[in-house]
């Protein structure tokens, strides 16, 4: 069974009607909601390693470092530097980033992955206000911003349901 990437649903509602639940809202996500979708797993999973660290609790923390260093493993590999000259940079701040979480599990140190999240959270704050800019009326297949389309930042095809975050 893969793990939930967007945590708990609700008391009471069925495991495998919280997964097929979970599974509908990502295929049927628009290219910029899947987008929002991981980045803001990814935040969640970093806070929780934090306070798992904080609290010597290794074993959830290491968990969520892996989860989030899954999360930007997709990101790293839907990005299309060929397409968009900012591309490189931004290739350049995941590959830190997720250096920066392998070494806050190996190394224990929360100071790295508080690092990571100061330098991921105004990244996840730009894409949900990009993502917000799109029109609700545009059908999933147009709905990435021109940022998304026209850069390339975001392959639609990735995140289709077979990877390693729980999506499928």
């Amino acid at each position: 069974m893969t793990s939930n990437p967007l945590g708990g649903f609700g008391a009471g509602y069925g495991t495998s009607q919280r997964n097929q639940y979970l599974e509908d809202s990502v295929l049927s996500a628009p290219p910029a909601r899947l987008l929002t979708m991981l980045y803001d797993r990814l935040l969640l999973d970093l806070g929780r390693a934090e306070r798992a660290q904080q609290a010597a609790n290794w074993q959830v923390a290491s968990e969520n470092l892996l989860h989030g260093q899954s999360i930007i493993a997709e990101l790293i590999s839907s990005l299309k530097t060929d397409s968009w000259d900012g591309a490189d940079g931004l290739l350049g701040l995941y590959n830190y980033a997720f250096t920066a979480l392998v070494n806050a599990n190996i190394q224990r140190n929360a100071v790295l992955t508080r690092e990571a999240i100061d330098l991921l959270e105004p990244l996840r704050q730009a894409w949900h206000e990009a993502a917000a800019a799109i029109p609700a009326a545009q059908p999933a297949q147009a709905a990435a911003p021109s940022s998304f389309a026209a850069a390339g930042s975001w392959a639609a095809s990735s995140g289709s349901g077979s990877g390693s975050l729980g999506f499928g």
